[in-house]
C-alpha cells in the first residue's frame, strides 16, 4: 500500500496467484500448498517489494515452523544395557588413567615453562599483548568494512515539474505510471518504486530524485528519454527507444 502497488500487479510480476499473496499477508498458512512453497513465496514476494527476504524468512521460521521430528520424540528411560555402558570402567582403572594423564600434563607444562624462560629470544609479554590487541582491532575493523548494506532490488523515483512538461513514464511489469500527458507545478505526484523505469520528457522542466538523490535534466529542444535500473543507474535512451505511451 505504501508503494501504491495493486495486488494484481504483484501477481503479474511474481507469478504468484493473488489468493496466495493474500494468504501470506494474513498469515493463513493452511491455505498455502506447503512449507516449501510458503518460504519460496515469501522470498519472491519480499524481493518484489524491496524487503530483506532473509529477515522475513528467519521471522517466519522462528514464529511458525514446527519442531523437527526428532525434537518431538517422547522421552523414554534408557535401557539397562545403555545405563551399563554409561557407567564407564571400574573405579580402580579410572584412577590409574587419571594419574597417568596428570603426570603427562605436568611434564608437558615443565617443558613449556623451560622453553619460555630460556633463550631470551621471544618478545616481551607486553609486546605480545599489544600485538594481539592490535590484531583484534584490525580484524574488527575489517569485519565492519565488509559488512555492507543489502543490495537494492528496486529503485525509487520522484518527479517534480518546474513548468508544464509532457511526460511518458513506465515501470517494470508493463505498468504505465504517467500515460503521455502534461504535468505542471502543483501536481501531487507519488514516489514510485520499481526494478526498472523508462521515460520520455518533452522538455527539461522537471526535477528528478532517484533513490533520494537529486538528478538534473539538461536543457533540450526536442525532448529526452532515460532508462533507470534497480540500482538507480540512469542512462540516456536514443530517440527510437524512448517510450511514447501511445
Amino acid at each position: 500500500m505504501r508503494q501504491h502497488i495493486d495486488i494484481s500487479e504483484i501477481e503479474a510480476q511474481t507469478k504468484i496467484r493473488a489468493k496466495y499473496l493474500r494468504a501470506l499477508e494474513n498469515e493463513e498458512w493452511d491455505l498455502l500448498p506447503g512449507p516449501t512453497f510458503v518460504k519460496s513465496f515469501l522470498r519472491t514476494y519480499a524481493e518484489a517489494l524491496g524487503l530483506d527476504a532473509r529477515l522475513v524468512l528467519e521471522e517466519y521460521k522462528l514464529r511458525h515452523e514446527r519442531l523437527a521430528e526428532h525434537e518431538l520424540l517422547p522421552i523414554t528411560p534408557a535401557s539397562r544395557r545403555e545405563q551399563g555402558r554409561r557407567r564407564g570402567p571400574p573405579p580402580g582403572i579410572g584412577r590409574d588413567v587419571l594419574v597417568a594423564v596428570l603426570i603427562v600434563a605436568l611434564v608437558g607444562l615443565l617443558i613449556i615453562l623451560g622453553h619460555n624462560s630460556g633463550g631470551g629470544g621471544g618478545k616481551p609479554a607486553s609486546t605480545t599483548n599489544t600485538t594481539a590487541t592490535t590484531a583484534r582491532k584490525h580484524h574488527k575493523g575489517k569485519a565492519r568494512h565488509h559488512r555492507k548494506a543489502p543490495a537494492r532490488t528496486v529503485a525509487s523515483l520522484r518527479l517534480t515539474p518546474t513548468a508544464p512538461v509532457w511526460v511518458c513514464l513506465q515501470a517494470s511489469g508493463n505498468r504505465t505510471l504517467i500515460g503521455g500527458h502534461e504535468i505542471a507545478p502543483g501536481d501531487h505526484l507519488p514516489t514510485w518504486h520499481s526494478r526498472h523505469f523508462v521515460m520520455t520528457f518533452g522538455n527539461s522542466s522537471v526535477a528528478m530524485r532517484i533513490n533520494g538523490k537529486k538528478v538534473t535534466v539538461p536543457d533540450v529542444s526536442n525532448g529526452i528519454g532515460y532508462a533507470i535500473d534497480h540500482t538507480g543507474h540512469r542512462s540516456v535512451l536514443p530517440v527510437g527507444s524512448r517510450p511514447t505511451c501511445g
